[in-house]
């Protein structure tokens, strides 16, 4: 069985000389548990080249305490999401439920012990009126082993304090953290007990651009392209463990990533080698779509959800929201297993080092080297133009059909104008986003024609199998009317905005070429 819990928590350096203050006069504390101690092995696992490391990813098998086994800790925006699997030998294969959440950065590589910590742990919890834990301070005696035998290094003793937050807010640990530095405390360097470990064995440095840090230095035209797809790369893989749990918008995010991937390699083609590229491209399409099955079920799930919840209750009639559950609930779960089947496969993990490969060392050609404003702009441009044409020939267009697919076309232009302007907004500021902001307009506008169309579908559907099953149609009829005048809606209001993002002001930054 796995647990899951998100790891809130400060560590700090402390000498061997220094006292845990006294923690039971801090707001909101009312009690301070005996201290319990408690004596711990843990055996860290990654690759040989420390790619866990690299991606701030820890898996490790602990012995003793009150959490012995399997603990899978991966980065949460500023926090830590930890996972443990029971299990008491650390010489086991490691379980697949913790593998596979790290397949995308492990790739095929083995898991391997790296490092053993054995710590002394005297924890002391601190809890409010009601007995409920709020936070643990932790003061922790350790010997860290490298365990690589020819590296030759001796093990690192030290001792830290650590502040795990509870069910207490965060605040308390500001609290708790003044208390700690009076007491002669310090934000601790590193991050992790085993990253100060493995800083004798270091993994490759962090891809940072150097021209970043370097005012004098002006970003050429590959280097803002490189840093992007390298973004890109790091959210995809990011992405990958969080679809593979279901997490809410996971495979939304992991959609995107690969969208502005190919987007980016098709907008920025002329700097680079397409017999490199263009097969990528074809990857990320194909990655795309099996994403793209589960994204439609569940964004279909929750739109019909929402237009049914709106409805006064007189108007629904029969089990709708339970057969729009079924059906869609269902569409959706075949289609993430389906996903997550394919993120397990040799041709997913494939792209993935095609991506790194690409990201690192970019098959870039001699314009990648010009600048940013001659090179890339006029790539914007490109696609503003094509978007441009096409609303156009949307607007000589007579209503109906031909015009919807136009609109249709219209609407994924705008995403690859937006997706070209948001990837050039590190050299050209606060101009691009804005560009990039109207194209997200004209995209919402234009997609909720789309959506429409694709609604009044699954509508028709449930609304004939309902009526197949005996059940009352009129709500799924009302509801396919209703969503048939929110598109026509949505068409009549398009050329407003079309004439918003139309307006040169938004472009002059495309024209200084």
């Amino acid at each position: 069985m796995t647990t899951t819990t998100l790891e809130v928590e400060r560590k700090y350096d402390v000498d061997a000389g220094c006292a845990v203050p006294q923690l039971a006069a801090l707001p909101g504390v009312a009690a301070v548990d005996e201290p319990a101690v408690h004596e711990l092995v843990a055996t860290y696992f990654d690759t040989t080249d420390l790619r866990l490391r690299a991606a701030g990813i820890t898996l490790r098998h602990r012995a003793g305490g009150p959490d012995a086994g399997w603990h899978l800790k991966i980065p949460l925006g500023a926090d830590r999401e930890e996972l443990q699997v029971e299990g008491e030998d650390p010489t086991a294969p490691v379980p697949e439920a913790l593998h596979a959440l790290v397949r995308a950065v492990a790739r095929t590589a083995a898991l391997t012990p790296v490092a053993r910590l054995a710590t002394t742990r005297i924890v002391r919890a601190l809890r409010d009126v009601d007995g409920q834990r709020l936070a643990e301070v932790v003061d922790d005696q350790v010997e860290g082993t490298v365990l690589d035998a020819d590296a030759g290094i001796a093990p690192l003793r030290w001792r830290e304090w650590e502040v795990e937050l509870g069910d207490g807010d965060r605040a308390l640990l500001d609290d708790v953290e003044r208390l700690l530095i009076e007491a002669g405390a310090a934000r601790s360097g590193t991050g992790s007990k085993v990253g100060r470990v493995l800083a004798a064995r270091p993994a490759a440095a962090a891809a940072t651009p150097w021209w970043a840090s370097n005012a004098s230095h002006r970003a050429t035209a590959g280097e803002v392209v490189q840093e992007h797809l390298r973004d890109q790369v790091d959210e995809l893989v990011g992405r990958d463990p969080q679809v593979r749990r279901d997490l809410p918008d996971a495979v939304h995010r992991m959609r995107v990533a690969t969208r502005r991937l190919r987007s980016a390699l098709h907008t920025f083609r002329p700097l680079l080698d397409r017999t490199q590229t263009d097969p990528v491209r074809g990857e990320l399409r194909w990655l795309a779509g099996i994403l793209g099955a589960a994204r439609d079920a569940e964004v279909m799930h929750a739109r019909l959800r929402a237009l049914v919840a709106a409805e006064p209750d007189d108007l629904v009639l029969g089990p709708v929201l339970a057969r729009v559950d079924r059906v869609m609930g269902a569409r959706y779960r075949s289609a993430h297993q389906a996903a997550v089947r394919e993120l397990d496969g040799a041709r997913y993990l494939a792209l993935l080092d095609a991506l790194d490969a690409l990201a690192t060392t970019p098959p870039f050609g001699e314009r990648a080297g010009g600048g940013t404003t001659e090179v890339l702009a006029p790539m914007v441009r490109r696609s503003w133009t094509r978007l441009d044409r096409t609303m156009r020939d949307a607007e000589r267009s007579e209503p109906g059909v031909q015009q919807h697919l136009r609109l249709h076309d219209a609407r994924k232009l705008a995403k690859a104008a937006r997706y070209a302007a948001e990837a050039v907004a590190p050299a050209f500021g606060r101009r691009a986003t804005r560009f990039a902001a109207a194209m997200a307009d004209l995209q919402e506008v234009l997609g909720e024609f789309q959506d429409g169309v694709l609604t009044r579908d699954a509508l028709r559907e449930l609304g004939a199998a309902s009526s197949r099953s005996g059940e009352n149609g009129f709500t799924f009829g009302r509801l396919h009317g209703l969503e048939q005048a929110r598109a026509e809606a949505a068409v009549a209001r398009w050329p407003q905005v079309r004439q918003e993002v139309s307006v040169p002001k938004l472009r002059r930054w495309l024209e200084q070429t």
